[in-house]
């Protein structure tokens, strides 16, 4: 018999995940605390079994197939995470697996798929994005007869994700006012919400996706899972195109609120969980932190939650991270210059049109094969974002070309 989504479930998927995973814990971010005003706490699945929450909806998943499924082998679609939680039940339970991984996952999620796996899972990249993997592992599934182990829009998998709920209520001293919880395909937002609701109903549940990637906010505006026209992979954990039926439903239902968070609130959200936790999170894990810093429909009044959902984070992309937070912060902004040639064009530049404490950060001619006409690109970081309209007033007063580039024109994306 097919298993129905519920508290219930949920309570079977935690005493299945007892003796596997980690009962990760629930810290306390003096940081974010003082900020708000209110306790807040991280509940720091980055800690867990694969260093993230996933593995908690793949083994419950996997765990429950019979004799004769468990002989067809698995497969799924993940952008790294539920690739590495389904890597970890096939080793434990011996069942073998395969991975469709888009070809944007990071590399250090690649290498410990293959690593948790062994001899047990195959990797597979395939397509650009998530949705593209979806549908070559779909088709896998139908060819062989896998069973296809979705990552977020499953009754078991969500259950097994629901589990993080079950443990928040556990540990926390009394009801929670607002628990935030990442969301991708929605899987784990609605275990989570699903389990707090039923025990906790005042419980103020929120929703946090990528504002490239606010497919869920999509989804509740239209009345129904839609697939967005265009996806920001940045947040490569919550990059989903499209929610899961099942998960819409559940959130449509349950939770509070749903939030659109900036990729460069995120990036800023990384650097100080790193900086004064010491938490490395990776984009999806800091969404939920991230989220608790913006203006959200009703501010929080009491206790906060907020879910580290996974610290599988590739320590290269840590330069693009800084830049996306100096441009979201109002630290870092870009013009093209043109110099005319004559003596003292680059010294007034920089005696006359920056002030103290602003550093050019980039310099490059946009016309390398004729520096005698072409502009150059200059990145400027200041030390305060409101220097910005002192540094535009100067530049317009200069007898220099300055045009600043916008962050929206097809030049800028260059930068990043």
């Amino acid at each position: 018999m097919a298993e129905v989504l519920s508290p219930a479930a949920i309570f079977r998927a935690g005493t299945r995940l007892r003796q596997v995973v980690r009962r990760t814990p629930l810290e306390t971010s003096g940081r974010l605390s003082g900020e708000l005003g209110v306790p807040v706490r991280f509940k720091r699945e980055d800690m867990q079994v694969c260093r993230s929450y996933k593995v908690r909806g793949a083994y419950n998943l996997i765990s429950s197939l019979g004799a004769e499924e468990r002989e067809r082998g698995v497969v799924c679609a993940s952008a790294g995470n539920h690739a590495q939680g389904l890597a970890f039940a096939c080793r434990e339970l011996e069942i073998e697996g395969r991975v469709y991984l888009p070809a944007n996952t990071p590399r250090q999620k690649r290498r410990r798929i293959a690593e948790i796996g062994g001899e047990w899972v195959q990797p597979i990249i395939v397509g650009s994005s998530f949705d593209e993997a979806s549908e070559a592992s779909r088709q896998d599934s139908e060819r062989t007869g896998a069973v296809y182990v979705h990552p977020f829009d499953d009754p078991r998998t969500i259950a097994g994700q629901g589990t993080v709920g079950l443990e928040i209520a556990e540990q926390h001293d009394g009801p929670v006012d607002t628990v935030i919880v990442p969301v991708g395909g929605g899987g784990l937002l609605a275990g989570v919400v699903l389990w707090l609701k039923e025990h906790f109903p005042d419980t103020r549940v929120v929703g946090a996706e990528p504002a490239g990637a606010a497919s869920m906010r999509a989804a509740l505006e239209h009345g129904g899972p839609v697939a967005l026209p265009e996806v920001d992979t940045f947040v490569d954990g919550a990059a989903v195109g499209r929610v899961g039926e099942l998960s819409y439903r559940v959130v449509r239902e349950l939770v509070d609120e749903v939030v659109a968070v900036p990729e460069g609130a995120v990036c800023t959200e990384m650097i100080e969980l790193y900086q004064t936790e010491g938490i490395i999170a990776e984009p999806a894990g800091a969404l939920a932190s991230a989220a608790a810093r913006l203006p959200l429909e009703r501010p929080v009044q009491g206790s906060v939650v907020c879910v580290v959902s996974g610290g599988n984070n590739d320590l290269s992309r840590y330069g693009e991270v800084v830049e996306r937070s100096l441009l979201h912060e109002g630290l870092r902004h870009y013009f093209l210059v043109t110099f005319p040639q004559e003596p003292g064009a680059l010294r007034h530049f920089l005696d006359d049109v920056l002030d103290e404490g602003q550093d050019i950060v980039a310099f490059e001619y946009v016309k390398k094969n004729n520096r005698e006409t072409g502009p150059a690109l200059v990145g400027i970081e200041l030390d305060r974002a409101d220097e910005l309209e002192g540094l535009l007033r100067r530049m317009k007063e200069s007898p220099l070309q300055i045009e600043q580039v916008s962050p929206g024109s097809p030049l800028f994306s260059f930068l990043l």
